[in-house]
């Protein structure tokens, strides 16, 4: 049952497939804003969605509507403290190198957006609450 991870920003949206907790996702991205209906109906083709995550956050009216346009059901989430956990969990899954591995991690920041794992985060948080 691959559950959708939305993580709605100003700009762009964070997504995440997964199927359930402690697994490997089954998709991890970023899209801007005006790709992110291209990009789902992508996933919607690709893994029977049961279900979008969406972060209770900024522009979420604006990621709502395109998931509603999809015909996807969704749910809102609480989406309180998934930038900073999302950038521990991007430090593990890619710990640093080089000198890099030498500062504290609380003082690192990714080499990329991590929108991706907060969406992550708000899809492991729906599916921990549903259980």
């Amino acid at each position: 049952m691959p559950i959708l991870g939305l993580d709605p920003g100003t700009r762009k949206c964070g997504f995440a497939v997964i199927e359930s907790l402690g697994q490997t996702p089954l998709a991890l991205g970023i899209a801007p804003l005006e790709a992110l209906e291209a990009t789902l109906q992508r996933f919607l083709a690709e893994y029977s969605i049961v279900l979008a995550a969406v972060g209770r956050g900024t522009n979420v009216a604006a990621v709502v509507r395109v998931v509603g346009a999809l015909g996807v059901p969704y749910a809102l989430v609480d989406e309180r403290d998934t930038t900073l956990k999302a950038r521990g969990r991007f430090f593990r899954d890619h710990p640093p190198r080089g000198w890099r591995r030498l500062v504290p991690l609380g003082m690192l920041l990714p080499d990329r957006p991590i929108d991706d794992y907060a969406a992550l985060l708000i899809a492991e948080r729906y599916l921990s609450s549903a259980a």
